[in-house]
């Protein structure tokens, strides 16, 4: 089979010959023509794939490395027995990460014990549910959002989101993004949003940045209506709002899920809906290996004056604050940001040692080793 995939899929090359011909293309240069004679397509965000782009074409399956799929046509693709898949959950591990060493940053910064807090997760999916655990090891106050599950599943755990509106410190987002429907998403927090915020809460979006209404959260910052943001997607991008990203605590170019293991767990999906698809063995993916950080020991004795060395630990895997810098200095560079981003690896890859009992409890359930 002939296969086009993103170059910018990492630990892609090398196993995806496996299972046909590949050829590379930078996100920019999928168009009809150079599509037109694939029957794969291994695909990230940065291209839509509509009827413009895909009728016509030889393509069967559409395997996207990610957790979204809104730049995939999905009704067009449904209509014309174009399979699509996409990769949930597996950069959950990672946006958790990015959250958890943001709450820590932003309390630091702030001067607030997590403990003290009543964080709202709205999107209670892959990625909420981790979050969920993680606020509560921390030990916070958790509320749950998620209207689409609890019609579902007829759960009395969820909360409306005005209780989250009235009782909540940090609201986190989590959703997909929608346009269309009784759960739309689009624009969720907008300016009546805002308005109704009884305890000017932390804001955080590590979802879709349209969930968010630009202007309205602008204008909730110079109002005073929130306290603060950590925004690490963004309407537009990658044209991102600079007075927007010049007014939140944390501004990072849409990395929250750019683990080495979510990157390497979405090829892995990705690779094994191909196999899936075609009736093929699997056993090739098991060469996808995620690279080894350069510290692999994390000693708690280094911290004998810290407050919490629970939250040092945490943020030798990863501080938001490096990815901070670089989008503050760089913003027209957004997408080199992206595409170039540093090794970064998750609680598993990292043992903990000189913890007390109750510390390598606690980082033991967060998954260190």
């Amino acid at each position: 089979m002939k296969i086009i995939a993103d170059k910018n899929i990492p630990f892609l090359k090398g196993v995806a010959e496996n299972y046909g011909t590949v050829e590379y293309l930078a996100g920019s240069d999928f168009t009809h023509d150079s599509i037109k004679d694939a029957d794969v397509l291994i695909v990230r965000t940065v291209t839509h794939f509509d009827e413009k782009m895909l009728k016509g074409t030889n393509v069967k399956l559409i395997c996207s490395a990610t957790i979204g799929y809104d730049h995939i046509d999905t009704d067009y693709c449904d209509a014309h027995d174009i399979i699509w898949k996409n990769a949930p959950g597996c950069n959950s591990g990672s946006v958790q990460q990015y959250i958890v060493s943001s709450l820590i940053t932003i309390s630091r910064k702030k001067g607030f014990d997590l403990r003290d807090k009543t964080i709202g997760i709205v999107g209670v999916g892959n990625v909420g549910k981790k979050v969920a655990k993680a606020c509560r090891l921390l030990g916070m106050k958790v509320l749950l959002n998620d209207p689409l599950r609890q019609a579902i599943e007829n759960d009395n755990s969820f909360v409306s989101l005005e209780t989250i509106q009235q009782e909540a410190d940090i609201i986190t987002f989590h959703t997909p993004l929608t346009k269309n429907g009784s759960y739309k998403t689009y624009h969720l927090a907008d300016k009546d949003f805002f308005v109704s915020l009884r305890k000017k809460p932390i804001i955080i979006n590590s979802a879709r940045g349209g969930i968010i209404d630009t202007e309205a959260i602008k204008n909730a910052i110079k109002l005073g209506e929130i306290s603060g943001a950590i925004i690490d997607c963004w309407e537009k991008e990658p044209t991102i709002d600079l007075e927007y990203m010049n007014s939140v605590d944390i501004a990072t170019p849409h990395i929250a899920g750019y683990s080495a293991d979510g990157k390497a767990n979405a090829t892995r999906m990705s690779l094994e809906s191909i196999a899936d698809f075609y009736q093929l063995s699997k056993e090739p993916i098991s060469a996808i290996k995620e690279p080894e950080p350069i510290n692999l020991l994390i000693d708690l004795a280094t911290y004998p004056t810290s407050d919490n060395r629970v939250y040092d630990a945490i943020l030798e895997t990863y501080t938001p604050m490096g990815d901070f810098g670089r989008l503050i200095a760089a913003p027209d560079a957004f997408k080199q940001l992206r595409n170039e981003y540093p090794l970064r690896r998750e609680y598993k890859a990292y043992a903990v040692v000189n913890a007390s009992e109750d510390e390598r409890i606690l980082l033991k359930e967060l998954g260190f080793r």
